[in-house]
């Protein structure tokens, strides 16, 4: 049998006034002397300084990396200031942290995740979403060694960004549908234990969504976990296959076409709406639970147009044709299309 690796943070602390601990978590992970903290220009004011202080307590020389999106020349804006730190922390929401993640994989760096959000699972998850001319693309990475989740942080974010990591984790289901009719029929690798706890992450925010409401430090304290969880699997399986099917090339899709965009757990939760549709499951099920949630559910709700809904239908299975979801090689045809965002009231 060919060898696995699975790779996994070694802590995970998760809890408010965690960041302050940060320094000597960093220390019993037998990491000392410098590190560098890469933080977005608002965020480095929501707990990067926090971050900095917080090591230098513990004797560590700091050094700070600002920078404002997800592109190949922010992680390579990082990549020259690592130098000699023994650890890189990403201090913001999904795009800092992906291009901290990143940038530390190419520099064969230890990188600790921070968030300040819980808006999708690239927390934890060994994935960085990083954009290009052409869109949003999916890099392997290393896990973070560690992650740190100050949930009293988390949860005085908007509590739109909490709603859409919602949204995420529930897109799970549809990505899952998705994965088992490519190893069906295309025999494509798949592993029963990484769906299983998809799955099982996707069921439990469902089964907590009346308790997440805005506000309470114990809804971030669900959904961090649960985004965690989700980002396990990722690792388990060794792709994003756990969590990423067609709802999030209809969502890559948006992100192209659209003049603004909306959330990408956002657009993810959308899209499962339709993509359940396709499958024959209860799309009734997860609009209703997308609602009690507080997510968007249609295109008016997104902020977007009928027309970018139905012009990411129709191109969405053309981002990654290596990628066999219920779209099929071809596609939805526009008329195809059209009903089935009628059908949802997703239009």
């Amino acid at each position: 049998m060919d060898s696995k690796k699975i790779q996994m943070p070694r802590e995970v602390h998760i809890g408010p006034n965690v960041l302050d601990e940060v320094g000597e978590i960093c220390k019993d992970l037998r990491l000392f002397d410098e590190a560098l903290v890469v933080s977005g220009f608002h965020t480095f004011d929501v707990a990067g300084q926090q971050t900095v202080d917080a090591l230098e307590s513990s004797d560590f020389g700091v050094d700070v990396v600002k920078v404002k999106d997800a592109s190949v020349e922010s992680v390579e804006k990082v990549r020259e200031k690592i130098a000699n730190a023994s650890v890189v922390l990403g201090v913001g929401g999904g795009k800092i942290i992906d291009v901290a993640k990143l940038a530390s994989t190419y520099e064969h760096s230890y990188f600790i995740s921070v968030p300040t959000t819980a808006s999708h699972d690239g927390i934890a998850s060994p994935m960085a979403s990083i954009k290009n001319d052409k869109g949003s693309i999916s890099k392997n990475a290393n896990s973070p060694m560690a992650v740190v989740a100050d949930t009293g942080i988390i949860n005085t974010s908007p509590f739109r960004l909490i709603a859409s990591g919602c949204a995420d984790i529930v897109s799970n289901y549809t990505a899952i549908k998705d994965w088992r009719l490519a190893y069906r029929l295309r025999n494509e690798k798949f592993s029963e234990s990484a769906a299983a706890l998809s799955e099982m992450t996707a069921k439990l925010i469902i089964n907590s969504s009346d308790s997440i409401k805005e506000g309470l430090e114990e809804s971030a304290r669900i959904v961090v976990k649960s985004l965690f969880s989700s980002g396990m699997a990722i690792s388990i399986a060794g792709s994003s296959r756990p969590a990423s099917g067609s709802e999030h090339l209809f969502s890559h899709a948006l992100d192209r076409i659209a003049k603004k965009p909306a959330l990408h757990g956002e657009q993810c939760g959308v899209g499962t709406i339709m993509m359940m549709h396709l499958h024959g499951g209860d799309w009734r099920a997860i609009q209703s639970i997308l609602k009690t949630i507080g997510a968007p559910t249609n295109a008016s709700e997104l902020g977007l147009d009928d027309d970018e809904i139905i012009d990411a239908l129709t191109i969405a299975h053309t981002l990654r044709p290596e990628r066999y979801t219920i779209l099929g090689d071809n596609g939805l045809t526009r008329d195809a299309a059209i009903k089935l965002a009628r059908k949802t009231e997703v239009i």
